[in-house]
């Protein structure tokens, strides 16, 4: 099968309002007593994980329950004895294939199947993303909104500043996104600033270069839903429905959002323009913290604010703010981090484009890092998102419909935590997973050249198996 045509990997779900009424317990646990998230279903996973009482019955709100550390004691799975449970599957695997098993605490590789091999990772390139936009922005950062004045008296100026999530929606907390700002919020607040006719909207997008699309992707990935042009302003991540996760894009998204706000203003005339270095400050809003709109990315596979978010480290990086070089930006800042890098290629920061090669092992000494003990080489505190943004088989994200109760991979459901990816003929799934005798370790599984029908099954029974395995074999 060829690689190049896309398949949804993003999450379906209406309005905020309805996923509350989720009933799902997510709980993380991470080696050597980091917080982290592994959902729970039954009481041996509650002894699993050291919880001290069993979860109160899973009806709204969600429920809660106290977590115990896992011990960075509990047993290693030796390498002959993940051998004998995952060396089959793999071998089996159609098309071409990588994997590896990570023990994070010990840093140790326990398993691998050509972990060096660059392969197209689809969505999971998100954890590259957002591990990497957690190392280089304050993780409490906003992302800003602004609104300044403009060359006459009637004339104000939209300034983008990287925020996908504002909402077209007159309730922030309708939107998809978490904890944004509405482009109402913002018409109200410069109505109190410039009480004056508004005839003129100037929009500058000049915060980021290379709007069109990037190399791989192409014009009906926006009719499809996957992506819009990247531009610094845009409401509701460029949707034109904005209650709709995957619905179809907008193909100028700075320019809608600039005339959303005109309409609100009562102006009849928006363009592009440039705010001038000494404009006055007429209103903001701001995002949710970058640490929310990293899990965010994870957790429902959001292409657009992936792209944000590369784009974003490239500014900190003080490098060029377009998809080349938010792509090299992510690489030199895990790089910086003490993370090899060694046979990555990437385009994009989503994963959307087939031209992005990454090895498994990278994945997996991502994951590994965020999953590591505190006092490991890495400050990895500010990692942690990576793993509390990772879906929970058969229960949130993008992983709610995989891992069946009746399923041969029934065994990882709520304790199998992974990031999915999916193009036509590519299929990944990586991030962690809790042993039988307590033990937190990482994967990554990449398959190419194989329909993901066929693969995503083999790939969640491998996961799940090693949420069987002691794997104490000599």
């Amino acid at each position: 099968m060829g690689i190049g045509r896309r398949i949804g990997d993003s999450l379906r779900l209406p309005g905020r309002g309805a996923r509350r009424a989720i009933a799902v317990l997510v709980v993380l646990a991470v080696a050597g007593g980091a917080g982290g998230a592994i959902a729970l279903t039954g009481p041996t996973l509650v002894q699993r994980l050291g919880l001290v009482a069993p979860p109160p019955a899973p009806l709204p709100p969600v429920p809660r329950a106290e977590l115990g550390a896992l011990s960075p004691d509990a047993p290693i799975p030796t390498p002959q004895g993940l051998s004998a449970a995952l060396d089959d599957a793999a071998a089996d695997m159609p098309g071409k294939f990588a994997g590896v098993v990570i023990d994070p605490v010990s840093g140790r590789e326990l398993w691998g199947h050509t972990p060096e091999r660059p392969l197209v990772p689809a969505s999971t390139a998100k954890v590259i993303t957002t591990a990497a936009a957690l190392l280089a922005l304050n993780p409490t950062d906003r992302l800003t909104t602004r609104v300044v004045t403009g060359p006459a008296p009637d004339t104000i100026v939209l300034v983008g500043g990287g925020d996908p999530t504002l909402t077209a929606l007159p309730d922030p907390k309708d939107s998809l996104y978490p904890g944004g700002s509405s482009i109402g919020e913002l018409a109200d607040a410069v109505r109190k600033k410039a009480p004056g006719p508004i005839r003129r909207v100037l929009v500058d997008t000049s915060r980021y270069t290379d709007d069109g699309l990037a190399p791989g992707w192409s014009q009906g990935d926006v009719a499809a839903g996957f992506i819009t042009p990247i531009q610094p302003v845009m409401l509701d991540g460029g949707r034109l429905d904005p209650k709709l996760q995957d619905g179809p894009r907008v193909s100028d998204p700075a320019l809608t959002a600039g005339r959303a706000l005109g309409d609100e203003l009562g102006a009849a005339v928006v363009e592009r323009g440039t705010a001038a270095p000494d404009a006055t400050a007429i209103a903001a809003v701001a995002s949710a913290p970058v640490s929310e709109l990293a899990e965010h990315a994870l957790r429902t596979s959001d292409n657009v604010l992936a792209e944000v978010l590369a784009r974003e480290v490239a500014i900190a990086r003080q490098a060029e703010p377009s998809y080349a070089g938010g792509a090299q930006a992510v690489l030199a800042a895990l790089r910086q981090a003490g993370i090899d890098t060694s046979g990555a290629e990437t385009v994009d920061g989503s994963g959307l484009s087939t031209r992005n090669q990454v090895p498994a092992r990278l994945l997996g000494e991502i994951l590994a890092a965020a999953a590591s003990p505190a006092k490991g080489p890495l400050d990895t505190q500010f990692l942690r998102p990576v793993l509390t943004g990772l879906p929970v088989a058969g229960g949130v994200g993008t992983l709610d419909d995989r891992y069946a109760r009746d399923g041969k991979a029934a065994a990882g459901r709520g304790v199998v935590r992974a990031k999915t990816g999916s193009l036509t003929g590519v299929s990944s799934l990586a991030g962690v997973v809790t042993d039988v005798d307590g033990r937190l370790l990482v994967f990554a599984l990449v398959s190419n050249g194989a329909s993901p029908a066929t693969v995503r099954p083999l790939h969640d029974a491998m996961a799940a198996a090693l949420s069987r395995c002691g794997c104490q074999k000599p």
